[in-house]
């Protein structure tokens, strides 16, 4: 991690932003405070990730079926609850 002053990095930005894009830290400071970073960004994933269900995982039929009534009960989603 390389730690410099606003004045040397406005001097020489590019400089800077080559060490960053070959994976190094930046810590600009005020008067040798540290006031924020420059990293580099995380790589983008190779291709678009699937929404919704992922690697062949399948919803049964059963899924959309009635809940029994004694299992409303208990969660309070039936007449007679707990």
């Amino acid at each position: 991690m390389i730690r410099v002053n606003i004045a040397e990095v406005r001097a020489d930005l590019s400089r800077y932003l080559a060490r960053v894009e070959r994976g190094e830290t930046v810590t600009l400071c005020r008067r040798n405070v540290p006031i924020a970073e420059i990293r580099p960004l995380r790589a983008a994933p190779a291709k678009e990730r699937p929404i919704g269900i992922d690697r062949g995982m399948t919803v049964p039929a059963s899924f959309f079926e009635p809940l029994p009534d004694e299992l409303l009960r208990a969660f309070g989603g039936a007449e007679g609850g707990p």
